[in-house]
């Protein structure tokens, strides 16, 4: 099932994706794609339901029918930095013996295909194709072998980082993290029952059409099973709580020379069976 969130900028409904690709509208069963909508007992009641019988909405996802972020009323935007070892390498630094942890202020969430600002007096602003897991079953120190029961399904997300903000500036990462715009999420969120395995997805991005970024989540050094129980250790998770998983290498950054984002490109993006955003960069 692919669950989203469709309409103007925060005015979004609940919608699911039929077998023909057509929205179909939520919004009489569920208020929002969020909190206790996503509880494992909430899915199994939509994946019950018959979706051509729920009203068709006008307009084709992603051309004439604007898509919002796949989650609403997302508590926490979680990220793990440095989480495939080739992109650490191209990023100078080690492998962590732990992950890295670091947020994105949910301001920063847009949906997959709205423009991504670079923030005033930018210079580094960057690129990086992960994959988001969106919990369903709350909890806090969750085991791993129990962990993916708690996912209620996976996501695009383009993790876009000023890098000058994130690694030049004293303080943590998150100053180059959470830009408004910096957090794009969706087209859909697919339950966790049509990604049989989150460990063998390949993820690609482009700019202006060049690849970039062509990955997989098989080279995780941290698996998604093993960070949900390895969060939970260290706060509650929710539902509607949104983990980035980190990046696979060819970020701007790790170009020689380095190559930035700049007003005026366009990035592409995706991940086999999660779907693909599209973003042009404007000035902010």
């Amino acid at each position: 099932m692919k669950l989203l969130r469709f309409g103007p900028t925060g005015q979004e409904k609940p919608g699911v994706l039929d077998a023909q690709g057509r929205v179909r509208d939520l919004s009489g069963v569920i208020a929002d794609v969020a909190g206790a909508a996503l509880l494992p007992e909430s899915l199994a009641r939509l994946q019950a339901l018959n979706i051509d019988s729920l009203p068709l909405v006008a307009g084709t996802p992603q051309r004439d029918l604007r898509l919002g972020a796949c989650v609403g009323q997302v508590g926490k935007f979680i990220c793990i930095g440095l989480n495939y070892s080739d992109h650490a390498a191209e990023s100078n630094m080690p492998v962590p013996p732990e992950p890295v942890v670091f947020n994105k202020w949910t301001s920063a969430i847009v949906g997959p295909d709205d423009a991504v600002e670079i923030p005033r007096g930018s210079v580094k602003t960057d690129w990086e194709v992960e994959l988001g897991v969106v919990i369903g079953k709350g909890g806090r120190y969750i085991e791993e072998a129990d962990a993916l029961s708690h996912v209620a399904g996976y996501c695009v997300v383009n993790d876009v980082s000023e890098r000058e903000y994130q690694l030049d500036r004293s303080g943590t990462w998150d100053k180059g993290k959470g830009c408004d715009t910096f957090g794009p999420t969706g087209p859909w969120l697919v339950t966790a029952d049509e990604v049989p395995d989150p460990q063998a997805l390949r993820m690609w991005l482009e700019v202006d059409g060049k690849r970039y970024q062509d990955g997989s989540t098989a080279t995780m050094v941290y698996g998604v099973a093993f960070l949900v129980s390895y969060l939970s250790r260290f706060m509650s998770l929710q539902p509607g709580d949104v983990i980035s998983t980190g990046t696979p290498p060819g970020v701007g950054l790790g170009q020689k020379p380095p190559v930035y984002l700049r007003a005026g490109q366009t990035m592409r993006l995706g991940i086999d069976g999660l779907g693909v955003q599209t973003q042009t960069t404007v000035q902010a």
